[in-house]
């Protein structure tokens, strides 16, 4: 069975991996869409820290990984469709957004399964962002000082 889930993957980290090996628990191919950055700037405020291809290349690299496949579009219907899912993988945060309710009607339509997850509030790429920017300027408070 195909599990697929979607996502960002700016600053890969240990809740990125926690989801993925979970996914590998629940099928035998682990599929990864990848947002682009314009699909990206549809969502979040900012774009990635790191760019598409380089995410693309360290998600590849995990051996609980399969396949990893970039989206252009706010379609994860068609990234599962891609990939042949039976399972999706989606986050707490999955809302009743159009693109949303689409993947829900074929997986419900077509007998398949998402599963939803709940996410570890201390892994997050922008938590990590807003660290090295914290640190960045307490150690330029503490040179003016100096």
């Amino acid at each position: 069975m195909v599990v697929c889930t979607v996502g960002t993957f700016d600053l890969l980290h240990v809740g990125h991996l926690a989801l993925l090996e979970y996914c590998a628990k629940l099928g035998s191919k682990v599929a990864v869409g990848v947002a682009s950055d314009e699909v990206v700037r549809l969502y979040k405020p900012n774009i990635p820290v790191i760019p598409l291809e380089q995410r693309i290349e360290m998600l590849k690299a995990l051996c609980c990984v399969d396949i990893v496949l970039p989206y252009h579009e706010l379609d994860y219907l068609a990234v599962c469709k891609a990939v042949k899912a039976d399972i999706f993988v989606i986050g707490e945060d999955w809302g009743r957004k159009p693109h949303n309710r689409n993947v829900e009607n074929y997986f419900n339509m077509q007998a398949k399964r998402i599963v939803q997850i709940k996410y570890n509030s201390r892994n997050s790429s922008t938590k990590i962002k807003q660290n090295v920017i914290a640190q960045f300027q307490n150690k330029r408070s503490v040179k003016e000082i100096a």
